[in-house]
């Protein structure tokens, strides 16, 4: 395995598991929860999935700028000399993960000490903001695996 395939391959994994787990959660999990179980219990269970999942968004996090600057310094001579859609999909690596600390840092908190008081509709309206922020970071990561998509070579 080459420097560059190894690099891509933590790269590839990285998003993967960050987009893979957001459009598992927005596509599947959200209305299986909303079909087979009542606000309290559904309530407690984001709590624990976001626990979870967000464990990995950080292994994702800290991974995908190092391998990404890894695969710039081995195909290219630096960020400037890096094609225009590698650039645009470094900015929206930071819109992606400025969306997910805001989450992690003061909604997740925010829903957990809801939880914790059982005051559900304060809850609902917090899961509600978190549902929005998370849509909108799944389509900013499908346009960025369908950048990269559409340019294979890197």
């Amino acid at each position: 395995m080459t420097p560059f395939s190894l690099v891509y391959t933590l790269h590839v994994l990285s998003a993967l598991v960050w987009v893979g787990g957001m459009f598992f959660a927005w596509m599947v999990l959200r209305p299986a929860a909303i079909k087979a179980l009542e606000g309290p219990a559904r309530l407690k269970l984001w709590v624990e999935v976001f626990q979870g999942f967000f464990r990995w968004v950080w292994v994702a996090v800290v991974l995908l700028p190092i391998s990404g600057v890894g695969m710039i310094h081995l195909q290219y001579s630096g960020f400037e000399s890096a094609p225009r859609y590698v650039q645009i999909m470094m900015g929206l690596y930071l819109v992606m993960t400025a969306l997910f600390i805001r989450i992690q840092a003061l909604l997740l908190p925010e829903l957990r000490t809801a939880v914790g008081a059982q005051d559900w509709p304060v809850g609902a309206a917090v899961l509600g903001r978190i549902r929005r922020l998370v849509g909108i970071n799944l389509m900013v990561g499908l346009v960025l695996v369908a950048m990269a998509a559409a340019r294979p070579t890197f």
